[in-house]
């Protein structure tokens, strides 16, 4: 099947198919273009939603990526980006594999196309030119037949008129001969006209046309399969990022089995523990017995005499009344050899005693301020040594701050040690610059070292002390016992448990608690006479204390005192002078040796 023989006749309809073909080919490369920057625009929003979701750097969004949920969406959100990677590859590829190679192509097939079309129009006028000589010269011999035709019967007649003189009778028959002599020249030139014209007829429809229509058909093929490799080029661009869209969609799977809803319950623990325990059972208090006294002061004095067994939440002095807890802030350890500069916590109002009886029935009609742990507000400005969160939460943050700062000496060691480099080679080649110059840069290294280090020290030393007072849970459970005895469940929440708000701040109101610290005074006043606590080893003071709050006692640089309550994981040591003088001092302002552990003096610095 040729096109050269089949199609002999059909040259403008084989030149209009041939520019549809090309319109198809244009069409296809147009719909690939329109199908990259669909690629590209879907790959933008894919990103641009990917990066929507990601966490925000130091955010608090960014801390709740700790969760193995959390995690595994942020693993969502990475791999979709890579996702989106994937389509721009699509885009790329079929740019730069179908779009670009399509153009190039159409470009030469037009060039061809117009070429062997030229060649078909020029073949097409020689032909035609050689028809008109053909019929030119047919002409010609007919019109010389004619004339030599009426030549020749001039003569004739001209021969037989007995009139005509001789002359024009010789004068006709020339010009007879004359006119057939040029018949036949005539029809020597159309004969061989009309043979050649033949001969170029059939080189015509034998040889060039089929000739020319056979490259056309050439052509046209290219054109189709040149298409269909396209098509399948667009086929095998998407086809070869499967298999890593399938790793992202792995990615994903992978990431969604990796949640771990238990580790994320661990976590939630680690982040809002406080380190407390639950309160111990409340003590059921006989409120009858004191309502029966006389109001006055002196029946409750001779009451008191005859030492009657008063269960007010407390079983010795060393117990605090129920409903109060001193003011015991713990204070942030020293930074000088003077710590006496450093806050001794909120300062008490200071208030005349009033009659026993008078305190109690105020004590009796009063009723707490109670308030839940959701409608508790932040502190004021947060302390340096974080003592205003829980003990858990104050470790964790004492020991991400020790880490920052030897991150800090780290980085400063290393620049000191390259500018120390520096200053090597500047003294072995004194032409490259002078060592002197380093000296002041040197020394400020050193000096920022050292700042960092004396940080770090008090730091560590803050974290050791949390680390070391962290209570067991018989020892709390014991502290919590003697707090919450007589309390109602409202009355909890008032109390020292209260200072924790929801977000595991650690506050303490000193409004709400400066009438029960009171009332704790009177009391504590009035029982004076019980038996004082047993001392449980000595401490000696390594700093300066005025003790301004109450509930706290000074002490004297090298001073020795009994301590008769360690530290329960507050900050404060319950030491005693002279058996008749004791308070609390913050625990990092004495050495304490316990006489359970008389061999090992166990220190809080």
């Amino acid at each position: 099947m040729s096109w050269g023989t089949e199609l002999w006749d059909q040259f403008d309809n084989l030149e209009k198919h041939t520019q549809w073909g090309i319109d198809i080919l244009e069409k296809y490369i147009k719909f690939v273009k329109e199908r990259t920057e669909i690629e590209l625009s879907y790959a933008k929003q894919l990103r641009n939603l990917s990066k929507k979701y990601q966490p925000k750097k130091n955010s608090k969004e960014e801390e709740e990526y700790k969760y193995t949920a959390c995690k595994a969406f942020l693993s969502t959100l990475n791999e979709m980006n890579d996702y989106a990677g994937q389509h721009e590859v699509i885009s790329e590829n079929m740019t730069s594999q179908i779009t670009v190679d399509l153009m190039r192509y159409v470009q030469e097939l037009k060039q061809e196309r117009k070429s062997n079309f030229h060649d078909g129009r020029k073949a097409q006028q020689h032909i035609e030119t050689c028809w008109k000589q053909l019929e030119s010269s047919k002409r010609r011999f007919e019109r010389d037949c004619k004339e030599a035709d009426r030549a020749q019967q001039y003569f004739e007649k001209m021969d037989a008129d007995i009139n005509v003189t001789k002359a024009d009778v010789e004068k006709a028959r020339q010009q007879a001969q004359l006119r057939h002599q040029m018949a036949e020249d005539s029809k020597a030139e159309y004969s061989s006209i009309l043979q050649r014209f033949n001969q170029e007829q059939w080189e015509y429809y034998h040889t060039h046309i089929p000739n020319i229509f056979q490259k056309i058909q050439e052509m046209e093929e290219r054109r189709i399969v040149r298409i269909g490799e396209s098509m399948k080029t667009y086929a095998e661009v998407d086809r070869q990022v499967i298999p890593i869209i399938g790793k992202c969609l792995d990615g994903i799977v992978k990431a969604a089995e990796s949640i771990d809803q238990k580790n994320d319950s661990q976590l939630v623990v680690e982040a809002y523990k406080s380190g407390f325990e639950p309160p111990g059972d409340i003590e059921f208090e006989d409120y009858t017995q004191p309502m029966k006294r006389t109001v006055s002061e002196n029946s409750l004095s001779s009451a008191k005499e005859g030492k009657p067994e008063l269960k007010f939440g407390g079983k010795s002095r060393g117990k605090l009344w129920p409903f109060i807890k001193k003011n015991k802030p713990p204070p942030p350890p020293p930074a000088s050899a003077s710590p006496s500069a450093v806050p001794n916590g909120p300062q008490s109002p200071k208030q005349q005693k009033e009659p026993l009886s008078h305190r109690f029935n105020e004590f009796m009609t009063s009723k707490p301020k109670i308030h839940c742990f959701r409608s508790l507000k932040r502190g004021g400005a947060t302390p340096e040594d974080f003592s205003n969160l829980p003990p858990e939460q104050r470790r964790k943050k004492l020991q991400q701050k020790v880490d920052e700062l030897n991150k800090e000496i780290q980085k400063e060691t290393d620049q000191r040690d390259a500018i120390t480099k520096m200053k090597d080679v500047y003294l072995k080649n004194p032409q490259m610059g002078d060592p002197a110059s380093l000296d002041h840069k040197l020394a400020e290294a050193t000096q920022n070292i050292e700042k960092l280090r004396l940080e770090t020290q008090k730091f560590e030393a803050w974290l050791a002390e949390v680390e070391g007072r962290l209570p067991a849970r018989s020892d709390q459970a014991r502290r919590q016992s003697g707090l919450y005895d007589g309390q109602t469940h409202q009355t909890v929440t008032n109390c020292a448990q209260d200072r924790e708000s929801p977000d595991g701040s650690y506050t303490e109101e000193q409004s709400q608690e400066s009438e029960l610290k009171v009332l704790a005074t009177d009391f504590d006043d009035e029982f004076d006479d019980e038996e004082p606590l047993p001392a449980i080893g000595t401490c000696k003071a390594l700093y300066t204390f005025e003790g301004q709050n109450e509930g706290t006692i000074s002490v004297v640089e090298g001073e020795m005192l009994s301590v008769i309550e360690e530290d329960k994981g507050d900050g404060w040591t319950r030491i005693r002078r002279n058996e008749d003088e004791e308070g609390y001092v913050p625990t990092s302002y004495v050495e304490v040796y316990l006489d359970k552990n008389a061999k090992g003096a166990k220190t809080y610095i």
